[in-house]
């Protein structure tokens, strides 16, 4: 699950990041898309190592 939802992230942030240029007072909508970006990509590296310490334990 959590390979998908940094994925998720992933593709929100690029979404937001780099398609939407549309902006408001109260928020900022590019800098969101890089927030997403960051978390999906911890997300990601967390799911892998995650992955990697049980398939450790087991063996």
């Amino acid at each position: 699950m959590s390979f998908g939802v940094g994925v998720f992230l992933l593709l929100v942030g690029a979404i937001l990041a780099f398609a939407v240029r549309d902006s408001w007072e109260v928020l900022d909508v590019t800098m969101i898309g890089y927030i997403c970006i960051g978390v999906g990509i911890l997300a990601l590296i967390l799911a892998l190592i995650t992955l990697l310490t049980r398939n450790s334990r087991r063996r």
